[in-house]
C-alpha cells in the first residue's frame, strides 16, 4: 500500500493541517483550525489501526482545550470539561498544553501544561488525570519560569517500560519517575546553569532545560538542549555530558532524533538575538551521538540567509518514512521540509502565522 504523510503545524493563531505523498514534494493545507486560538502542542497518533490527530489549543475567552480527529482534520470533537484542568481542590488553573505525546500502553496520552504539571489520559486522549505526585513535589515551589512560562515540554514515556517517564519543566529541569508516578526525581547531574553565580551553576534543580529527546531502539541515552549547552546521557539522565563542541551556538530551544538511526540527532542553534547565528538558517546534525556535527541546510537546495526569527522548541520533527523526513517551522510563518534527513530542503508552506509546534508522521494511503 502506498503511504503518504500528515503534517500538523500549530501556531498562535490556529492549526494548519498538510498532506503529501511520500516524496513530499507538494503538499496541500487545510486550515485555520481553531482560528485565533494558540495551538502550543499537537500529536499524531497512529497507534491501534487508525490515525487520530490531537492539537492542545488555548483560547483566550474559554481556556485550553484539547481537540481530536479522526479522519485527519476533516472533522473535530473537544473532550467535555475541557480534557486537562486540575481537581477542585488545586488552586490553579490550566493556562497552555505545551506537550501531548503518545504512551507506551495503548490509549495512553501525556499532557505537559502551564503552570507547570503532567497529566495522564487512558482513553486515547478524551480524559485526563493529574500526575499528583509530581505536582505535590517539594521542589515545586522552587521552580521558576522561563521567557515563555513555565510548562512542562518534555514528557518521554519508556518505551518498554511503562512505569519509567522523564519530564522536563522551564525552570525546573528534569525529572523522573522509575515506579508510575508514585515518586519523582530530579536528573540534572552534569547540566550547568550558567545564569547563576560562578560556584553554583551545577545545582540540583533549577536548570533552564529547553528540550530532552531519544530513540525508543536505545531509551537509555538522552539528548538535551539547554538554555546554553547541549548534552548527551548514556545512562537514563542519572548523569549528563557536554556534547555542544563543534557547534556555532549552544543556545537553541529543539533537539530532535533521526526516527532509524539512535546516534543521529539534529539541533537548530540561535545566536545572542535568537535567531540563527548571521541570521543564516541552518540545522546541524550529529550521525555519531555529538561527537562531531556537520551544518546542513547551504546551498540552493538549502534554508534561507536572512532569517531573523526563532525555531522554537516543539517547531521541529522528523517523520518515519524510509527516507526519513525533517521538518523545521520558524517564527515567521515558513515550514521547511527535507525528505533525506537533512540533505536537501523545500518550502512545504509559508506565510502561516507564529509556528510553534509542527508534527509529522508516514501513514498509509
Amino acid at each position: 500500500m502506498a503511504r503518504s504523510t500528515v503534517l500538523m503545524v500549530g501556531t498562535r493563531k490556529g492549526l494548519w493541517v498538510g498532506r503529501s505523498d511520500e516524496a513530499r514534494e507538494d503538499w496541500t493545507f487545510t486550515g485555520p483550525h481553531f482560528a485565533m486560538e494558540e495551538v502550543y502542542s499537537c500529536l499524531v497518533d497512529t497507534r491501534d489501526g487508525r490515525v487520530r490527530l490531537l492539537a492542545g489549543a488555548s483560547s483566550s475567552w474559554l481556556g485550553p482545550q484539547v481537540w481530536r480527529s479522526d479522519d485527519l482534520g476533516a472533522t473535530w470533537e473537544q473532550t467535555p470539561g475541557g480534557a486537562v484542568r486540575f481537581p477542585d481542590d488545586v488552586d490553579a488553573s490550566v493556562e497552555r498544553i505545551w506537550q501531548l505525546v503518545a504512551g507506551a500502553e495503548p490509549g495512553v496520552v501525556w499532557a505537559g501544561t502551564e503552570p507547570g504539571a503532567v497529566f495522564r489520559s487512558t482513553d486515547g486522549g478524551e480524559a485526563f488525570a493529574l500526575e499528583r505526585a509530581l505536582w505535590d513535589h517539594p521542589h515545586r515551589p522552587e521552580w521558576g519560569e522561563g521567557f515563555g512560562g513555565q510548562a512542562f515540554h518534555t514528557v518521554l514515556p519508556h518505551p518498554t517500560d511503562p512505569a519509567s517517564v522523564t519530564v522536563a519543566i522551564s525552570t525546573g529541569g528534569v525529572y523522573q519517575t522509575s515506579d508510575g508516578g508514585a515518586s519523582w526525581q530530579p536528573r540534572n547531574v552534569g547540566i550547568r546553569a550558567e545564569f547563576l553565580p560562578e560556584g553554583e551553576q551545577f545545582p540540583e534543580l533549577g536548570q533552564c532545560v529547553h528540550k530532552v529527546t531519544r530513540h525508543p531502539a536505545r531509551p537509555e541515552r538522552l539528548y538535551l538542549q539547554n538554555h546554553g549547552g547541549v548534552y548527551r546521557s548514556d545512562d537514563h539522565a542519572a548523569t549528563w555530558t557536554s556534547i555542544a563542541d563543534g557547534l556555532p551556538s549552544d543556545f537553541g530551544f529543539p533537539v530532535v532524533v533521526h526516527p532509524h538511526e539512535p546516534d543521529t540527532i539534529y539541533v537548530f542553534p540561535l545566536g545572542e538575538g535568537r535567531f540563527p547565528p548571521d541570521g543564516r538558517a541552518r540545522v546541524w546534525r550529529s550521525r555519531d551521538a555529538g561527537e562531531s556535527w556537520e551544518e546542513l541546510g547551504g546551498g540552493p537546495d538549502g534554508l534561507p540567509d536572512g532569517l531573523w526569527v526563532a525555531v522554537v522548541r516543539d517547531a521541529m520533527c522528523t517523520d518515519e518514512h524510509p527516507s526519513a523526513g525533517v521538518y523545521v517551522g520558524a517564527r515567521n510563518g515558513t515550514v521547511w521540509c527535507s525528505p533525506d534527513g537533512g540533505d536537501t530542503w523545500r518550502c512545504a508552506v509559508a506565510d502561516l502565522p507564529d509556528v510553534m509546534v509542527v508534527r509529522a508522521a508516514a501513514i498509509d494511503g
